[in-house]
């Protein structure tokens, strides 16, 4: 082992290899219900890292595993060898000039491929659910695909191009001519066995024919066996049987995918059928129509949603066989997307509906049906029982056969003991998802498993002649099963595969095929009982593209609980310290789990009966706090004047921050008529003041904007001794800090005659924390929000033409009003940059101050997306603004400076 990392050593830097027992524990998971614990863990930037580890673990005799995301259903991204992360160095995207191909590295998330194309009218073709988490990798390397794509879109058919790196070391790039005719001449082995393996094949009638019938439908169950019959030119048989091979024939350095149209026009109807015969009567009327996408819903899935908000109410009152279809059609138009509507509507004519159908154009509409669709698999896990998993099946069945295997799979289920399943899939492929909770923690439970998934499979593939694996990959949950589907020719030729590729079984072994009949019950991973905050976690991933910490330590998924023994050592810092407890992770989430409350709990338990006297102290004499604070502040100009602003930050470990913001003066009440509103200056505006000598204080240029709008702002009575309590519920504090928000309480509703009056605050995350605090008694909204209703219809406002960074800080995206920001901006602004790249800021209140590093990390792609010509930026929280100018070398202030920068006028004197 210690050979082992020393070698590996010698390429990478420390940070990049990865040994300890707590991160390794973490990383031995995916969004599986497996768990294999990897030796060490490489993150790999580019190809000679990869080429490194491929010489390393050859020397070793080790295998290696690569990981993308690690949204995996299957088990396919773990391993007890050495797991290989996928890096941001291979997150390239170079789209062609007529935008018809784009170029990717795998390390790409495939939302944010879309999201760059968007603007071109076009998007790659898989459409995976994990799409705003999963990366091209993995998408590629699964044969990923989703509710629209169907068989015509996914990777395998819309792939143009690849470069791959094979377990030799060999690196062939399809679209290079040099590396093609290089490979041909020292691989000419490997070419010529793939092409007599085809040629073998097309002349097994037989087997070629059988080969087409399983691939009329999806399927990821084994290798892509239709290379063999669908290509004659050994390099795109190759090319390929790379697409679904979950890394164990080599690794896609690049993959280039012909791009599809994106439709503007959309419409979509969730419509109620009797039972689901007569739904899926009407699947087989929708299929050669110009539908994109027909998702079948059972009671079951119906049930688990049927309380959201926004769902027509006769969803509850419906009978227990009924099923749902929920129907989208897209065009260029909106006459092509009625003629679509229409065409759907008259296909069904005759089939009887619960009510009538409706197609809605309403983009709000159609996004809740959707959300709603997505939400069913979460329904169920967040409702499970602690201590179990929640388990996403996946198989496939010819169209036609769709309503016999629902009701086969129903009863399967019922029989078996599964009673909170539920059913739902991509009804237009045959392709079903079934959900169901798990317990892996009990010997009995794992036997029920284990033959509940024995008569599933006898289902499957003895009565329908279907799919065990239609989208999710075979991984190692099927593996044992692949030569059931496909039969001992088939699948003999599947290991001549892997054998050309890799003889000695080093990449991903166990995964794909796997001789062992009971591997699938192997490697079972425990979920006892942790915290009830996170119990509920489905382990999915989504909320990491999120997570400022992922990649610098933990992600919010592999930090969801607190480990004893040797690994809690290390979970302070990994788990506690970087973690933002921005909350973040609640939005991506499908069962909505903050993991910033289990930080704040788990830092509360830790806190002495000292350290909860001094925070009840601090929260009583708040005001004597603040002027020390800004004493602070003086002093470190002082110093800094000496020494410099970089050497300071070194003396500080990191402390000091570049372009300091100078201490915070005293705000002064504006005694004038007008509308009453009241104004409280949250502390990190009082603290920290401007960012440069002689520039108006946060305080003061919100007055002034109020006031030019013909309001009289009020300030609470001793206002600079008061705080909401954020800094102290950061820290796990709780009581005293619900303490703090009481009297601040106390002062709002005395200065708002009993909240007559509107209430503001110049801080968006104090702002988010009393709203919850208050829940409702008190009309108080963020300065943005009150921004955007009141005074934007009464200033003058003169754009600026930019361009201008904005940073939508992570209570606003929580608390829902991003919208208004971006509203308040664009009116002053014709240029607005909202780098992508950029969720949380990383800097936390304290965090940045005491942990610089994740300030750092979480920034680190802001200066790619920022171009030269943006030197400024506003965001709606002060300790944000003061990370992010210290990051990005750009000035960030408050919006309230730009709303007040924009309503001067030529004659107006303040």
């Amino acid at each position: 082992m210690k050979s082992l990392i020393s070698d590996l050593h010698t390429h990478f830097p420390a940070d990049r290899v990865i040994a300890d027992e707590l991160r390794r524990l973490a990383w031995g998971t995916d969004a599986s219900f497996y768990r294999l614990v990897p030796r060490v863990v490489v993150v790999v930037e580019n190809e000679a890292d990869l080429l490194h580890v491929l010489a390393v673990t050859r020397q070793h005799r080790i295998h290696l595993t690569f990981r993308a995301a690690g949204t995996s259903l299957s088990g396919q991204a773990v391993t007890d060898g050495v797991l290989v992360l996928i890096g941001e160095g291979f997150a390239s995207f170079e789209v062609a000039a007529d935008a018809l191909s784009v170029r990717l590295g795998p390390g790409i998330v495939g939302s944010e491929v879309n999201r760059r194309l968007a603007h071109l009218g076009r998007k790659i073709g898989p459409d995976p659910a994990s799409i705003a988490t999963c990366k091209i990798g993995g998408i590629a390397a699964n044969n990923a695909s989703g509710m629209c794509c169907g068989t015509a879109q996914n990777s395998y058919r819309t792939l143009a191009g690849m470069r791959v790196i094979l377990v030799d070391g060999c690196v062939l790039d399809t679209e290079e001519a040099a590396s093609v005719a290089a490979f041909r001449q020292s691989h000419a082995r490997l070419l010529d066995e793939l092409e007599c393996l085809a040629e073998q094949t097309l002349a097994d009638t037989a087997l070629a024919g059988r080969i087409r019938h399983k691939f009329k439908i999806k399927n990821t169950t084994g290798y892509s066996l239709n290379a063999l019959v669908d290509y004659r030119d050994p390099l795109e048989i190759l090319t390929h049987l790379m697409i679904g091979s979950e890394g164990t024939l080599g690794f896609i350095s690049r993959i280039t995918y012909r791009t599809v149209v994106e439709d503007p026009c959309k419409a979509s109807a969730l419509i109620f059928f009797p039972d689901i015969e007569t739904a899926c009567q009407a699947v087989v009327r929708l299929k050669p129509q110009p539908v994109t996408a027909v998702e079948l819903l059972d009671r079951a899935a119906l049930r688990s949603v049927e309380n959201k908000p926004g769902l027509p109410p006769i969803i509850r009152a419906l009978g227990d066989s009924v099923a749902a279809l929920l129907v989208e059609v897209r065009s260029q138009d909106t006459h092509g997307l009625q003629a679509h509507i229409d065409a759907a509507l008259a296909a069904m004519t005759g089939v009887e509906t619960v009510e009538a159908p409706y197609f809605s154009t309403d983009p709000e509409t159609c996004e809740m049906y959707w959300k709603v669709r997505k939400g069913t698999f979460p329904s169920v896990g967040a409702m499970r029982r602690a201590g179990t998993t929640v388990i996403i099946e996946d198989v496939a069945f010819p169209i036609a056969s769709l309503a016999a295997a629902t009701l086969d799979l129903q009863a399967l289920l019922k029989q078996h003991g599964y009673h909170e399943a539920i059913i739902f899939g991509h009804a237009l492929e045959g392709n079903l998802h079934f959900v169901f909770t798990q317990d892996f923690g009990d010997p009995a439970e794992v036997q029920r498993y284990a033959g509940f998934m024995d008569e599933v499979c006898k289902l499957v593939v003895e009565k329908y002649d279907g799919s065990l694996k239609a989208e999710h990959g075979t991984g190692r949950n099927m593996a044992p099963f692949v030569e059931m589907e496909w039969g001992k020719q088939a699948t003999d030729l599947m290991r001549r595969i892997k054998m050309l590729f890799d003889p000695e079984n080093r990449l991903n072994p166990g995964v794909i095929l796997n001789d062992d009949p009971a591997a699938h019950l192997q490697h079972l991973k425990p979920m006892p009982p942790a915290e009830d905050i996170v119990d509920r976690c489905i382990e999915c991933g989504f909320c990491e593209p999120l997570c400022p910490s992922h990649q610098l330590t933990l992600s919010r998924r592999s930090a969801a609980g607190e480990p004893a023994g040797a690994l809690g050592k290390d979970y302070p810092y990994f788990g506690l310290d970087t973690c933002a407890g921005c909350g973040l992770c609640s939005t991506a989430c499908p069962v909505a789990i903050n993991t910033g409350d289990l930080t704040r709990r788990l830092r509360g338990r830790a806190q002495s009966d000292l350290a909860r006297s001094v925070g009840r102290w601090t929260g009583e004499h708040f005001g004597a706090v603040a002027s020390t604070a800004r004493l602070g502040l003086q002093l470190g100009h002082l110093a800094s004047a000496v020494v410099g602003d970089k050497a300071l930050g070194i003396l500080s470990g990191g402390a000091w921050k570049t372009a300091m913001p100078r201490a915070g003066r005293a705000v002064r009440a504006h005694q004038v008529n007008g509308d009453p509103v009241v104004y409280f200056p949250a502390c990190g505006g009082r603290i920290f003041g401007p960012n440069a000598a002689g520039e108006a204080q946060l305080g003061e240029v919100i007055q002034q904007v109020l006031v030019r709008a013909g309001y009289a702002p009020r300030l609470p009575q001793e206002f600079d001794r008061l705080c909401c309590g954020q800094m102290l519920a950061s820290k796990g504090l709780a009581e005293e800090a619900n303490a703090s928000a009481a009297r601040l309480e106390a002062a709002l509703d005395a200065a708002s005659e009993h909240g007559r009056y509107p209430i503001i605050m110049d801080a968006s995350t104090c702002s988010v924390r009393m709203q919850e605090y208050l829940a409702g008694r008190l009309p108080l909204l963020d300065f943005h929000e009150f921004a955007h209703d009141a005074l934007l219809p009464r200033l003058r406002l003169v754009r600026q033409t930019g361009p201008i960074a904005l940073h939508i800080n992570c209570s606003v995206h929580k608390s829902g009003s991003d919208a208004k920001l971006k509203k308040v901006v664009s009116a002053c602004v014709e240029q607005v940059i909202a780098p992508a790249g950029v969720s949380c800021c990383g800097f936390s209140g304290d965090r940045g101050f005491v942990v610089p590093e994740l300030n750092q990390h979480a920034l680190r792609k802001i200066h790619d997306e920022l171009p030269a010509s943006c030197m400024r930026g506003v965001s709606s929280n002060r300790t944000c603004e003061i990370g992010l100018t210290a990051e990005s070398g750009r000035t960030y202030r408050s919006v309230a400076y730009l709303l007040e920068e924009c309503s001067r006028t030529p004659t107006m004197e303040d």
